[in-house]
């Protein structure tokens, strides 16, 4: 059985890592994933997809990427269900990442400043 998947798309927020209570180094981030064809106003539409990352690569991701970020991760499709707090069964479908490449270019010092002033 075959269970890869690869993404390439830009974080929709800051990673924000977590711990779990055995102290492991977990972050949710959503890769927004553009469609390779137009709707019918013409506009690209993409897909958000909720991606888990575990232990170095969750540390790693949020440490130098930030929302906007193109990344490509390669992992694995995996689903499970809960029941929420009003008794309801929800389904959630992620990928698990296996390795995460950063794809943006490192943001250069005057990138990161304020924009320049206008010219009056």
């Amino acid at each position: 059985m075959i269970n890869q998947v690869t993404l390439v798309g830009r974080l929709t927020r800051d990673p924000e890592l977590k711990q779990t209570t055995e102290g492991t180094a977990v972050a949710q981030v959503t890769l927004a994933v553009s469609r390779h064809f137009r709707n019918q106003n013409g506009e690209i539409e993409a897909d958000f997809v909720q991606c888990t990352l575990w232990r170095k690569t969750a540390e790693n991701t949020c440490q130098y990427c930030r929302k906007g970020a193109v990344i490509g991760i390669t992992g694995r499709l995996q689903t499970r269900n809960y029941d929420n707090k009003e008794g309801k069964r929800v389904y959630v479908t992620e990928v698990v990442a296996e390795t995460v490449q950063f794809l943006s270019s490192k943001p250069q010092p005057h990138e990161v400043e304020a924009p320049p002033k206008k010219e009056e």
